[in-house]
């Protein structure tokens, strides 16, 4: 059977103590600069790797982070865990990634279970139904490491990624009325999620820029965020059978917005012509649809990034962190043939 080489091996070898040798390998002021040369020189010649369990036994750590997410399969959220995995792994921890399907009971048991595993911290995007954060709130006072990105609880002071939901909202909209469209639905996710109240104040803005009335009737919230395509269905079919039917819909999430194309193609509406939609969404498959679809791009891969570096440096950290930040990052709007 492979044996790694250990402390002791290389101490045995260079004629040091363990503790020397750990100490030059930690890179500390107490071993001199010649000492730490010949420490080093010696592991990189046998490839020495330390051992992760020892390593967390000693630091109290697991050299792990949890997740906790919508869903993997929506484009947005993969390319927020590429981000994710970009900087953990580069820097010695394993990522663990759970999926709410908008649910809070699950995203509750998921990340109790996280936390019961002893993970060093955790990445949290709210699930669509979730209201309630005094769960989170005890495991951040206890002293587990929590950053919220996307979906985030104003509530819990930690760092937190965003992207500009107001300004991606606003351009969404304002592109339909430049379209001519001035009976503008909106169709988002619950109402009291972070990013559905930043993208109704976005839309909210740009109608009041051009003098559009702001009706509330033309808002219809899905509580499940879209995962049932029978929530965009009746959201769509009751918008249609107002009076004063819109004539164009900003949708605010991936998941609306490729449920919404649908619902449309079954109720032989035709999209640009009968119909202008505008959406949130980062996925590459509205390139392949027809018709294609004018969208909000999220720097997913960067918040994913973001977030992980912000959670590992308090993870790391010497001393209590009290100063946290809400990072805003840029959206763009992708204009497509409509």
């Amino acid at each position: 059977m492979f044996e790694p080489f250990t402390l002791k091996d290389i101490a045995k070898a260079l004629g040091l103590s363990t503790s020397t040798v750990s100490r030059a390998l930690r890179d500390t002021h107490e071993i001199s600069p010649q000492t730490k040369k010949i420490v080093l020189e010696y592991a990189q010649k046998i490839n020495y790797r330390p051992n992760p369990i020892a390593l967390s036994l000693k630091e109290r750590r697991s050299k792990s982070i949890g997740v906790s997410l919508s869903e993997v399969a929506n484009p947005y959220f993969s390319r927020v865990i590429n981000g994710i995995e970009s900087i953990a792994y580069d820097r010695g921890y394993h990522v663990i990634i759970t999926q709410t399907h908008e649910s809070y009971e699950r995203e509750k048991i998921n990340i109790e279970h996280l936390a019961s595993r002893s993970v060093d911290g955790l990445l949290v995007s709210l699930s669509a139904e979730t209201s309630d954060t005094s769960y989170l709130q005890n495991l951040h006072q206890r002293g587990l490491p929590i950053v919220f990105f996307d979906r985030v609880a104003k509530e819990i002071e930690t760092h937190k990624i965003i992207a500009n939901n107001e300004k991606g909202a606003f351009e969404a909209t304002e592109h339909l009325i430049q379209q001519g469209c001035r009976r503008i639905a909106h169709l988002t996710s619950s109402d009291h999620l972070s990013i559905s109240v930043e993208r109704l104040n976005g839309y909210k803005q740009a109608l009041a820029k051009y003098q559009v009335p702001f009706d509330e009737t033309y808002v219809k919230y899905c509580a499940h965020g879209g995962m049932s395509q029978q929530e965009t269905e009746i959201a769509i079919k009751e918008l249609m059978n107002l009076k004063q039917k819109p004539d164009g819909i900003f949708v605010a999430s991936d998941r609306l917005s490729i449920g919404c194309l649908v619902v449309f193609k079954e109720l032989k509406i035709k999209v640009p012509e009968e119909m202008r939609i505008t959406g949130f969404c980062n996925s590459d498959v509205l390139d392949l649809m027809s018709p294609t679809l004018t969208s909000v791009c999220q720097p997913a891969f960067e918040m994913g990034r973001l977030a992980t570096d912000m959670l590992l440096n308090l993870i790391e950290s010497k001393y209590p962190v009290h100063d946290f930040e809400k990072k805003i990052l840029d959206t763009s709007l992708f204009v497509r043939n409509n």
